[in-house]
């Protein structure tokens, strides 16, 4: 996806669009007021004040019918510098501009306007030679946003745009917007009925409906059997804490501002928790370990809180309430290559398996220049990332280093997705920790009959099961595989009085095969049902109708497939439970 901000080009032409489009609201509102309009990386918007007046659709058609207007006419765009004295005099209508105007420091700031015909914009630039450069844009949407992004200052209108140098471009920009739209978790979550939210419920608190819990239930049996088969033990803890326990793994003191208030009960102070590490660490301290028990491997499917901005929520890839596919691994310094190659190879089998080919691995790093934000132990740190280092080269895995990204902690090796929908995001982390062992006075009872320290891994694979089941709405457009869509099989007998009977029989014993299946037997033609059943993105169709009952087979059509195959009963139950168990 096009981002307008890094476009050199983009980002002036999409600067002088939305000048444009304010001067053809002021010809159309002659007291509209301007607050900003500045270029983002889908575009550009312009919080404008009109007084009582709310932007509807109709406004938006009279708007990019002036626009045009104006774009056609083909003035130059002029840049002149003026003094505080003279802007604040040119602007003194509109306090907006003052309140801009009168925060800059004469001294320092160069104050410039930029004219355009009738219409004089104050602005730093840079902009295009001419508004006949701006005529292929495309007014997106248009909300409310208060006045410096503050819910006690006045809601202004909010109009957003882009703009391109061709009709080419722009079209082809429209087609992925389009694109975009439809494969949104947040639509398709609706339309599937996967999820929704409530704000009597409150903000960022998703509820899973049936069909999005038979998809959560399915994925964390998956990666639980993973984890089975290599050894990890699984734990239930609390999701909230005594704060003494963050003040103990330090969480407190560096990710505070990420944590819900603390609550005061019966003389003891508790929070939300935003992590599981620290309960992990008391699992380990509860028993005495030797390091013939290590690697030790503490796995939970685990319910965490973090404060977000409400701007900032999304559908269920960015919440308050998620799940982690969560896990910590205790293991001796020799283990840490091994143990670390481990959990390369789980993600590594995990993304064959699901079909994720959009990724990339990024080692995070501290930035040795913040003294606030890390664990204040260079020794300790060289060691970490040298480990880590030392590790991702002896795999052969290519990774890029991204400083100032790791852990308060240790560093961390994150694998990056290209979503669908969206910017490029967190999905999978393994991170290497010599700090909160430490911290909790973690031992096991070495070779040498000496207390040791242990290493600790964090490692999610899944990450948060709701961003990984937003990411793979996204990614499917909602065509989920067969071993993970709520509704496998869907039958559809051709005429209730002839054929019901064997849809009911073939419906029964799909049922005792633990398939999940539905048996629709309204009276509506098969067509009409069918057409349904293709837009619900189930993966199997069932047309049962009188050659399928006499000769005892299945006719079915797959999700995508306009092709109908017919085989015998037993083939089609063999063909549906090996496309599950191979989750293919």
């Amino acid at each position: 996806m096009i981002n307008f901000k890094e476009d050199e080009y983009l980002n002036k032409l999409n600067h002088s669009c939305a000048h444009m489009m304010a001067q053809a609201i002021k010809h159309l509102w002659p007291d509209a007021k301007f607050w900003v309009g500045p270029v983002i990386e889908t575009g550009f918007y312009y919080d404008v004040d009109l007084g009582d007046k709310v932007i509807t659709e109709e406004d938006i058609e009279a708007i990019s019918k002036e626009m045009k207007k104006i774009s056609k006419d083909g003035k130059r765009i002029v840049r002149n510098e003026i003094s505080k004295k003279e802007a604040l005099e040119m602007f003194k209508e509109d306090p907006y501009k003052i309140d801009l105007i009168e925060r800059m420091d004469e001294e320092n700031t160069i104050i410039s306007t930029y004219t355009q015909g009738d219409f004089t914009d104050l602005c730093r630039g840079p902009h295009v030679e001419s508004v006949k450069e701006c005529k292929y844009f495309k007014l997106i949407k248009f909300s409310g946003a208060y006045f410096k992004g503050d819910a006690n200052n006045k809601v202004l209108q909010r109009i957003y745009g882009v703009c391109f140098p061709t009709e080419e471009e722009l079209n082809d920009y429209l087609k992925e917007l389009e694109e975009r739209k439809n494969r949104d978790h947040r639509k398709l979550g609706k339309d599937l009925g996967i999820f929704m939210t409530n704000d009597l419920v409150g903000k960022g608190l998703p509820m899973y409906l049936p069909n999005g819990y038979i998809v959560w239930e399915e994925l964390e049996n998956y990666i639980k059997g993973k984890e089975k088969k290599l050894g990890y033990k699984h734990v239930l803890t609390p999701p909230l804490g005594n704060v003494e326990l963050y003040k103990t793994s330090g969480h407190w003191e560096h990710y505070q501002e990420n944590m819900f208030p603390k609550m005061e009960v019966e003389g003891e102070e508790f929070v939300l928790r935003p992590m599981n590490c620290p309960h992990h660490m008391m699992i380990y301290a509860n028993d005495i370990h030797s390091y013939r028990d290590l690697p030790l491997r503490i796995g939970e499917i685990a319910r965490d809180c973090r404060f977000e901005a409400s701007g900032a929520l999304k559908g269920i890839e960015r919440v308050r309430s998620f799940c982690q596919n969560d896990a910590h691994l205790f293991v001796t310094p020799e283990q840490i290559e091994s143990e670390f190659k481990s959990v390369v190879d789980l993600i590594l089998e995990v993304y064959n398996e699901l079909n994720i080919k959009e990724y990339r691995f990024e080692l995070s790093l501290r930035d040795k220049m913040d003294k606030v934000k890390y664990y204040p132990d260079d020794e300790m740190w060289n060691h970490a990332e040298d480990t880590l280092r030392k590790v991702l080269n002896s795999i052969g895995i290519p990774y890029t280093e991204k400083i100032g990204e790791a852990a308060f902690y240790g560093p961390k090796l994150d694998v990056q997705v290209t979503p669908a929908v969206g910017n490029e995001y967190t999905l999978s982390t393994c991170q290497l920790d010599f700090c909160l062992p430490m911290k909790f006075d973690l031992k096991y009872v070495d070779r040498d009959g000496e207390k040791k320290t242990p290493v600790v891994l964090h490692r999610a694979i899944l990450g948060s099961i709701d961003r990984f089941i937003a990411y793979y709405l996204e990614e499917t457009k909602g065509a989920l595989p067969t071993w993970l869509s709520p509704v496998q099989v869907n039958i559809l007998p051709v005429n209730n009085e002839f054929h019901l009977e064997y849809a009911t029989l073939i419906y029964t014993k799909l049922l005792e095969e633990n398939i999940r299946v539905e048996l629709d037997k309204r009276e509506e033609k098969v067509g009409y049902r069918m057409r349904e059943s293709v837009m619900r993105k189930i993966p199997f169709t069932l047309i049962l109708g009188e050659k399928e009952k006499t000769d005892g087979v299945i006719s079915y059509r797959k999700y995508g497939s306009d092709e109908t195959k017919t085989i015998k009963e037993e083939e089609f139950i063999k063909l549906l439970k090996d496309t599950i168990k191979n989750h293919k």
